[in-house]
């Protein structure tokens, strides 16, 4: 059975414990529970690699092994494998809220007037332990109470798509910064509750149900093509971070179709929720 190494935490010096009997490594380890502090880290494939995903502060990872000042992990939400910075980890927290704007601000004291600490992406996971004013206070510092909704609280998938018009393209990208297709879908169907992987490919195989290509659309239905994935936002329209434009947009259904067919890229799959 091939393993596919995304998913698998496996290196060639240590490996998860559950693994033992189905992969080499010369040690099987438990792992240790940790949370990403730092606003955004990159998952790389190999240390100081390229960009494969990337990760947002509250994320929970279980660490496996920490060497160089890297950390070799696996992200809780989505079991996506890789190297992060080891800096950018701290201890496991339990977030009460979540960013719910495209982006915030973390400020050192509870004005909007002070030099601000960090941005913060839609997604990010923080303790409120406090508030002043309009300010909630977290322990690394405060945010707007404007931009935070709880946790567990649903948003519409299309509602979260659209936060994202106008951001850059980014390969691999999963924030507010700069984000890819994949990680522009696994935001929008996060925050609407769903399990979702982190490459389109994972996507494809792993939600929902199959639909003809000629099916009649539904807001929120997917579109696959080979290394590329975008959402339905009605009949007409498609919602998608590419390459093509370098940034989020709303496309025309027939238009994507037709353009990306063109450049040797047909259609290969739908799929619904």
């Amino acid at each position: 059975m091939k393993l596919d190494r995304r998913l698998t935490p496996a290196n060639a010096r240590v490996a998860a414990a559950a693994l033992k009997g189905l992969v080499e490594a010369e040690a099987y380890v438990e792992g240790e529970a940790a949370c990403v502090s730092a606003p955004l880290t990159d998952i790389c494939r190999d240390p100081a690699g390229d960009r494969e995903r990337q990760l947002l502060a509250g994320a929970r990872v279980v660490v496996y092994e920490r060497v160089a000042g890297w950390a070799y992990i696996q992200a809780a939400a989505d079991g996506y494998v890789g190297y992060v910075a080891e800096k950018a980890l701290g201890p496991v927290v339990t977030p009460t809220h979540r960013i719910s704007a495209r982006q915030s601000h973390l400020y050192p004291e509870p004005s909007i007037k002070t030099r601000e600490k960090a941005a913060l992406s839609f997604g990010v996971q923080v303790a409120v332990i406090g508030q002043q004013g309009d300010l909630c206070e977290t322990p690394s510092g405060f945010i707007p109470k404007q931009h935070l909704t709880e946790i567990g609280t649903r948003a519409d998938r299309l509602e979260t798509a659209r936060l994202f018009l106008g951001t850059p393209y980014l390969w691999g990208g999963n924030s507010s910064a700069g984000i890819d297709c994949s990680g522009l879908v696994q935001a929008a169907l996060q925050a609407e509750g769903h399990d979702c992987p982190g490459d389109s490919d994972m996507q494809e195989e792993a939600l929902g149900e199959a639909l003809a290509l000629d099916a009649a659309v539904e807001p929120g239905d997917l579109y696959f093509w080979p290394g590329h994935v975008a959402m339905a936002l009605d009949a007409d329209r498609l919602i998608h971070a590419t390459g093509h434009f370098m940034s989020t947009v709303i496309e025309p259904l027939g238009e994507a179709l037709a353009r990306i067919e063109a450049s040797g890229y047909p259609l290969r799959s739908r799929r619904r929720l």
